[in-house]
Formats: C-alpha cells, sequence, structure tokens
C-alpha cells in the first residue's frame, strides 16, 4: 500500500501542491511539485561508492521533456518516440543545475543525478521554474548533503511598470517586457536567466530582488515539508587522522601561499599562453619540492592536477588585499578590443570581435521566410525567424581531441546571445527574411558568450540587417571569501571582464547584455551560497560602465546597418494579391505554384493575408517569378493581348492558354480573315498565338481572335458562317469548351484548370 503525503499552499494566485510516497519509490528521494496543472517529478540518486581519479563534483542534472505532458504526439512521421532533448530541454536542465549546484559540498566524489521529469503541463504554467523547484524540494528532503531550501519564481512585467509573480503564457504575449527567472532566498541571489526589452538597470535590480522575496513562503514551505518526511541528513565524519592525501594537499598549499609572489605576481601574466606557462612551472616546482619532502609520485599527481584551483585562491586574495589581477588591470578595466567585419567574401555578413584571448567569428545566413525553424516541443509551437548558433572545438581552448556535436554548454552560449538579439531585431513586415548567425569560437577565454553577441551585432549590421541599436556584452566576476568561508560571502570585490584564472571557489559569471538605453538579456551563475544584494547592485551597475565602452569600440568599425544587403544575399520582393486568388496561385495539387519554382528557381511563400513573398538571388528569375504570380492572379480583361498557347482543338474553334490555368477560345470563324473549315487546319497543339480579348461573357468565359491582330485583306467581303455542331448541341456562331477541355463550357470556366 502506498503511503503518501500531501501539502498545498496557495502563492501567486495559484496552489502549489507537493506531494511524496506515490512514485520513484527506489529513488534516494522522490516527489511530484504541481502548480496549476503543470507537474514536474523530481528524483535524486546518490551512487554508493566514490568515482577514483577525479577531481571535480561529478553532480548531473536532467529534464525529462514529455510529449504527452502537453498532449502532444511527435510530428515526424517515422519518429513518435521522444528523441534527443530538445534545446528547450536542455536550456531547462542547465538552468536548474547553476541553481542547485552552488550548494552542495563540492569534495563529494560520488555520483549525484537529480532528474525533473515533466509528467503535465497546461500551456500556462513554464515547466522551467516548477523543475526547479521541484528539484529543490527532492533534494532538501534527501539524506544528501545540501545547502537548500531555496525557491524560484518567474517575474514578468506589465505596461504599468508592475512586476508579475509567476507571469503566465497568456500575460506573457501581452507584457514581454520582461522575462525573467530568479533562484535563491530572500536574502541571497544564486541564479538569474532573463530576457527584457531595453529595461534600465535600476528597474531589472529591483525586479530580481521582488522576486526572491516573493520566495519567502515557499522556502518556509519546503523547509516544513522537510520537518516532517525529511531524511536524516548524511555527515562526513573526519576520524582525526590526516590522509597522505590531505597532507599533500596541506603541503602544497602552503608551499604556493609562501612563494605566490615569485612564482605567480612578480610580473603581469597578460595572454593565455603566459599563464598556462605560468601554471605549468608552478607544477614543476611544486613536484620537486613534494619530493623533497618525502612525497611519492603517485601520492603528488591529484594534488598536482588541482594546481589551477590553489593558483586561483591566491589570485582571490591579492584581488581582495590589493585589488591588484594577474594582467595588471584594474577592477573595472576591459581587456583589448579588436573588431573587424567583411572577413569572408562570399558570406552575406561577417565579423571577427576579439576582448583578450577570447576571439570569435560571426556569420550571417539571410534566408527566404519558408527558412524559418518549426518549432515543435512540449511547450514550444510555431516558427523561429532568428537562430543562432554557437560552436567551439578542442581548438578552441587550445586543446586536441574529438569532434563532437554541439554540447549542452554550446547550446545554452547560443541561446543566450540569441535572447540578447531578439529585442533589436526588425519586425517581420519590414523585414521578412530568416535570419541565421553562426558563431564560430576560435578562440576561449573568459565568455565568449558575451563575444558572440557583440560578433553577432557587427555581422548583422555589416549583413543591412536593419536592427534596431547594437548590443553588446560583458562578464561580470566576483573575487570574494566566499570559497573558504562555507560559501558565505562577507568580503568582496566585483571584475569587469571576468577571465580564466579569476572565475575560482567564491566566485560567480554574471553576464549582462544590452544596448545603450538597457538590459536585453542576463545570465548568472555562483560559486558561493548566495549573493547579497548590495553585490549584485554593484555588478549591476559596474557591467552598464563597461557596456558603453565596448559599443563604442564597435561603433568605430560599423555605427548602424548597412543601406544595402550583400549583393550575394537573396532578395525578397512582396507581391500583394486577393486573398481569394490564392487557390488560383497555388494550383490543383500545388501545379502553379511548383511550375514557377521549377522554372525560376525562387522560394515563394504565401501569407494568408495575401502577401506573396518571392526571394530569389537572380534579379531575372526574380522578375520572371513576378511576372508568373501576378499571371495566376490577375483578371482578364476585353482589349488585352497575350501571345498564348494553343492546348486544345476543337471543330468549332481552339483553346488558348492566357495565363497559367486560364483558357480563352477562339471560334474558327476568329482564327483568319480568310474562311477556315477546321481549327486543325492552320493550327497544332502547341502553337504560340497572338490573340485579342474580345469580350468576356455574363458566365465569365473569355472570347478572343487571332484575325484582329492581323490586317484585313484589300477587297474583304464578310461571309456568313456555315453552322456547325458543337458538343452535343447547336451553340450558332459561338461556342465553347469546360474547364477540362470537352464539352460545352460551364459557368466557371475562368476559374483555374485542372
Amino acid at each position: 500500500m502506498l503511503q503518501t503525503k500531501q501539502w498545498s499552499m496557495d502563492w501567486g494566485g495559484r496552489t502549489l501542491t507537493v506531494e511524496v510516497g506515490k512514485f520513484a519509490l527506489q529513488a534516494n528521494a522522490a516527489c511530484t511539485v504541481r502548480y496549476g496543472d503543470t507537474t514536474i517529478l523530481a528524483t535524486v540518486v546518490k551512487s554508493k561508492t566514490i568515482r577514483d581519479g577525479i577531481d571535480y563534483f561529478p553532480l548531473m542534472t536532467d529534464f525529462e521533456e514529455k510529449l504527452y505532458a502537453a498532449g502532444k504526439i511527435k510530428g515526424s512521421r517515422f519518429m513518435k518516440r521522444e528523441g534527443r532533448p530538445s534545446d528547450e530541454a536542455i536550456l531547462t536542465a542547465r538552468l536548474v543545475d547553476r541553481a542547485i549546484r552552488p550548494l552542495f559540498d563540492e569534495s563529494i566524489r560520488n555520483d549525484i543525478q537529480v532528474i525533473t521529469t515533466a509528467l503535465s503541463v497546461d500551456g500556462e504554467n513554464d515547466a522551467a521554474p516548477v523543475a526547479l523547484l521541484a528539484a529543490s524540494c527532492v533534494l532538501n528532503i534527501s539524506s544528501i548533503p545540501w545547502n537548500g531550501p531555496i525557491g524560484a519564481a518567474h517575474v514578468g512585467m506589465n505596461e504599468k511598470g508592475e512586476f508579475i509573480l509567476n507571469i503566465t503564457s497568456a500575460q506573457m504575449e501581452e507584457n514581454n517586457k520582461l522575462d525573467l527567472m530568479v533562484a535563491g532566498t530572500p536574502e541571497k541571489l544564486i541564479m538569474v536567466e532573463a530576457g527584457a526589452a531595453e529595461v534600465s538597470e535600476e528597474t531589472f535590480f529591483n525586479a530580481m530582488k521582488w522576486g526572491c522575496e516573493q520566495l519567502a513562503p515557499v522556502v518556509e514551505f519546503f523547509k516544513k515539508i522537510q520537518e516532517e518526511v525529511g531524511q536524516t541528513k548524511e555527515v562526513v565524519v573526519e576520524d582525526g587522522v590526516e590522509t597522505v592525501a590531505q597532507q599533500v594537499k596541506r603541503t602544497a598549499d602552503k608551499f604556493i601561499s609562501d612563494n605566490a609572489e615569485k612564482l605567480i605576481f612578480k610580473t603581469p601574466k597578460v595572454s593565455k599562453d603566459e599563464r598556462k606557462q605560468m601554471i605549468a612551472d608552478i607544477q614543476d616546482a611544486l613536484a620537486e619540492h613534494l619530493t623533497a619532502q618525502g612525497f611519492e609520485e603517485s601520492d603528488q599527481k591529484k594534488t598536482l592536477g588541482e594546481v589551477k584551483y590553489l593558483i586561483c585562491g591566491e589570485i582571490t586574495k591579492k584581488i581582495l588585499d590589493s585589488d591588484q589581477r594577474l594582467d595588471g588591470r584594474k577592477l573595472t578595466e576591459i581587456r583589448e578590443l579588436q573588431n573587424e567585419i567583411d572577413l569572408l567574401p562570399r558570406v552575406h555578413g561577417s565579423a571577427m570581435f576579439m576582448r583578450g584571448d577570447t576571439q570569435v567569428l560571426s556569420v550571417v545566413t539571410l534566408g527566404a521566410p519558408g527558412d524559418v525553424q518549426t518549432l515543435d516541443s512540449m511547450e514550444e509551437d510555431g516558427t523561429k525567424r532568428y537562430m543562432h548558433h554557437y560552436n567551439d572545438t578542442p581548438f578552441t581552448y587550445g586543446e586536441a581531441g574529438p569532434l563532437r556535436g554541439p554540447g549542452r554548454r554550446a547550446i545554452g552560449h547560443g541561446a543566450l546571445a540569441e535572447r540578447a538579439l531578439e529585442p533589436v531585431l526588425p519586425a517581420a513586415e519590414d523585414f521578412p527574411y530568416a535570419m541565421r548567425v553562426v558563431s564560430e569560437v576560435m578562440g576561449s577565454n573568459g565568455s565568449s558568450s558575451m563575444a558572440s553577441t557583440c560578433g553577432s551585432t557587427l555581422s548583422l549590421m555589416a549583413a543591412g540587417v536593419p536592427i534596431k541599436k547594437p548590443v553588446a556584452g560583458i562578464a561580470m566576476g566576483l573575487a570574494s571569501d566566499g570559497g573558504t568561508n562555507n560559501g558565505n560571502v562577507t568580503k568582496w570585490k566585483v571584475l569587469t571582464d571576468l577571465q580564466d584564472v579569476e572565475d575560482g571557489a567564491g566566485g560567480m559569471d554574471f553576464k549582462i547584455a544590452g544596448t545603450v538605453d538597457g538590459i536585453t538579456a542576463v545570465q548568472m551563475d555562483t560559486k558561493t551560497n548566495g549573493l547579497t544584494w548590495d553585490l549584485v547592485e554593484q555588478t549591476v551597475k559596474q557591467s552598464r560602465e563597461a557596456r558603453l565602452q565596448i559599443l563604442e569600440v564597435m561603433a568605430s568599425v560599423i555605427s548602424e546597418p548597412r543601406a544595402d544587403l550583400s549583393p550575394y544575399a537573396p532578395r525578397i520582393v512582396t507581391v500583394l494579391i486577393n486573398p481569394e486568388k490564392i487557390k488560383d496561385l497555388i494550383g490543383p495539387g500545388g501545379k502553379n505554384i511548383n511550375k514557377i519554382v521549377d522554372e525560376t528557381g525562387a522560394k515563394i511563400d504565401i501569407e494568408q493575408d495575401g502577401r506573396v513573398l518571392i526571394t530569389s538571388s537572380d534579379g531575372e528569375q526574380m522578375k520572371l517569378a513576378i511576372k508568373m504570380v501576378k499571371d495566376c492572379t490577375r483578371e482578364v480583361e476585353a482589349g488585352e493581348e497575350f501571345d498564348g498557347k494553343v492546348v486544345r482543338l476543337e471543330d468549332f474553334g481552339a483553346f488558348v492558354e492566357l495565363l497559367p490555368g486560364k483558357d480563352g477560345l477562339v471560334h474558327v470563324s476568329e482564327i483568319s480573315w480568310e474562311r477556315v473549315n477546321k481549327p486543325s487546319d492552320v493550327l497544332k497543339l502547341g502553337d504560340i498565338v497572338k490573340v485579342k480579348v474580345k469580350e468576356i461573357d455574363n458566365l465569365g468565359r473569355v472570347n478572343l481572335s487571332m484575325k484582329v491582330l492581323k490586317p484585313k485583306p484589300e477587297g474583304f467581303v464578310a461571309q456568313d458562317p456555315a453552322p456547325r455542331q458543337m458538343g452535343g448541341g447547336s451553340r450558332g456562331g459561338f461556342s465553347g469548351g469546360n474547364n477540362n477541355r470537352g464539352g460545352d463550357r460551364k459557368p466557371g470556366f475562368f476559374k483555374k484548370r485542372d
């Protein structure tokens, strides 16, 4: 018999419910968290054995996206099972990971896996914050050491500037000024993920603080649940005997600390190569020292592999004590910036952005409206017209290794840069292109995602994409005593333009992107138990100063979008047609539209409001495609002349195709001034003939004449035409065929031909 227990509370106008004891009973701990009708199952498992030989905390965080949760079946005809995680699922997993990771003991070497699974989504309450709440709750009631609980909230803002707690999808469509996710407690901020429409720094800071203040009842709610059903937390028992590994670590730490001035700070280390060489030299000196102290080589290996982290600790101390950074910069100083555009000859737009050793090449490709990405995930439907893809390779980090597809980090960095540019993109009505930017990271040493944001801005402007304003981004770092004070920050300094050796224990990576007028995207993670609000406020203010400096340097290369597109980019022309004529343009089974595409090579996209978007890189073929579209959808008028194609011959006349799917009849008496017994005597199928529209009768039938376009013979005397049998019944001097070219014409002849 299942022993279930349930708790509920009202939060933000909806019910938050936690249930334990029903699912996943073999996990270390499991619970479901429901908000509205969005329900997430969270589980945590800790391996019973320690992974030997690793120098990191092996935490795995996954978000399982289930299409059944949204009542959907996968769109592919051949694959209905969920496959690899969607980008949205990966981003949610990363969001959860960044919030819970800082609260673990980093010395743990057991595998710990947290899985959040979407069992139900209601389309209104975002699954991501519910997944984070579920992860917090399950870790809190488990036996695994974890310094929680924390809460999470999704914050929006209405037109009046008022903040909205856990904004719904419908509210977000109406008020998309702010899309902010925060995690932490009322006192501390642990994680931020946000997009914004140029929100001021002051407003953004207030939104983060307000969102965390709303977490107070949730944190107390989780504490209450832990008191009732929480497992006893595991405690690492120290036996008081120092192991050999601990002795080596203590000896190494003292050696580096005692010799820091000589080994680390004797000269500034500006380049990454200099810092790599410094680490290698310290490893050699430390190995010699440890050997002299009597430690075996096998005992030294683990500590020698962690030298970089020991160095980071000394660098943090130096910054806190004397504001001295390893490369000699001031705390608010940005590394050298280099920008260049038009690096590649045939692409639609390209730019290089370089900040210190971080170098990114961003390349723009413009496509037809039909090249947009179709979204078909658990919570997303529709299309995406702007795509940013981030690529890195082993050489990016000066290493060798196998080439694989983009990992979770690359997908996350690409999404952040994409979000940063979205608020300044032109509207589809003004610029209907599909836009793809690929950022190739040529070198990484501190915030390649923000370098990708800057590179994307430059390349889009170089390509002639009319973005509203340039966007730049900067990564802010932190030197604090949080790495040596159980994660609690009491002494700190904010660093502008974070780089490798500065991102150690007690640090943060606070990325902020925006324009001169406000913030467009933010992402933050920390290696502390949370950031105090005075620290966060200082970071936001300091980042603006850096962003404005970067924007100024970028403007020296290109300050606004070019007026013209690259000659290699396709052109899009919009033709407006009567929406009722869309079926004529498409034709039966797509016959007409396929013919236009096949003959011109153009891409045709049709909107329901009658806009026909024609995309082509060939000017002449573009003109032909425009003509063919107009010909398919326009009305034939009396008096017009055409070069038509003979498509059917009958005894009473010839049918001539004037426009795609539209025929007219040349009666036998209108073929020539001379008497013609049968049309087949002078015409054959496929002939191109000049015709003039005599009239369009009240049934919409088109009557043509060939002879009126020819000189009348001298002395011509008109004769009455002999009566003829036509299609099962005499119609005198006028008759015609139906849409299938056989028998009498019927009403509707002027419509498309099958």
